[in-house]
């Protein structure tokens, strides 16, 4: 997996970022999009001590929580990058929330949603350069000093 580092927190380049929520979307063959928290959310979290993701079947309308996240400094909504459905839930995150900062990218997802209208959501989204300028920008306008990671983080 390709990526790029910014004050050692890393951005996978074939990802798609909605850099307002902090989170990434993996677009699937079947339509659908797998979501999660990028490696900046998850240090600026902290230790991930519970996380619940919505329902299957569950209705998101844009920027409204697809999952509620706790940690030792902040308990707060994961927000939906678009309208849509949740079509599946990753039960591990909610068996072990560690898995969040362990593996944000990979087995740390928190759910697959079938899009409303992806088409024009996607014009949210940012990948490649321009998603890790644009979290440049927001990790030097945020003061984000480095990202920390876990023993055995993966990507």
């Amino acid at each position: 997996m390709s990526h790029e580092e910014i004050k050692n927190c890393i951005f996978p380049t074939d990802l798609y970022y909605r850099v307002d929520h902090n989170t990434w979307i993996r677009l699937n063959d079947d339509g659908t999009i797998t979501v999660g928290m990028t490696d900046m959310a998850q240090t600026l979290a902290g230790n991930v001590l519970h996380a619940t993701p919505q329902k299957v079947g569950k209705t998101r309308k844009d920027s409204k929580p697809i999952a509620i996240v706790e940690s030792s400094k902040w308990v707060g909504p994961v927000k939906a990058p678009m309208a849509g459905v949740i079509v599946e839930s990753n039960d591990l995150v909610k068996e072990d929330p560690g898995i969040l900062n362990k593996s944000p990218y990979k087995q740390g997802w928190l759910v697959k949603m079938k899009p409303d209208n992806l088409q024009d959501d996607m014009q949210k989204l940012l990948t490649g350069a321009p998603a890790i300028e644009a979290y440049r920008a927001k990790m030097e306008a945020e003061n984000v000093e480095n990202c920390v990671h876990c023993e055995g983080f993966e990507i």
